[in-house]
């Protein structure tokens, strides 16, 4: 309960002080995108990936080498980057390459600094 956690000689005024910060807190737009972007690189292999294309386009096939997993396994991962504009893929012959979009992380790397940045 509130009034056990925090001192307070108005309970009800902490409380509604409490809940402003949270909406505000909840209201930032560039949390939807943080949240995109952090789903998207939370996991091993995606963050493998985005370290592969770091300076170099790749193919689906070398991305299967690299990471000793399927195509469906690489597929599936390069879906979720792409979805979040980390990546971008490209038809070259009959094989589609994929580069980093840099531009993009660095987008989110500046909205994480400006979310949780230490003032």
């Amino acid at each position: 309960m509130l009034c056990s956690c925090k001192e307070s000689t108005d309970p009800s005024s902490c409380f509604n002080d409490l809940q402003k910060i949270g909406s505000s807190l909840g209201d930032q737009t560039n949390l939807e995108e943080l949240e995109r972007f952090a789903s998207a690189i939370a996991s091993k292999e995606r963050l493998i990936i985005i370290k592969a294309l770091k300076n170099i386009d790749r193919c689906v096939c070398e991305l299967e080498i690299i990471l000793n997993k399927s195509q469906s396994t690489i597929s599936h991962h390069l879906r979720k980057l792409v979805a979040a504009g980390i990546i971008q893929g490209y038809k070259k012959q009959k094989f589609t390459y994929y580069h980093l979009n840099k531009e993009e992380i660095k987008h989110y790397l500046d909205i994480f600094n400006q979310v949780l940045a230490f003032n």
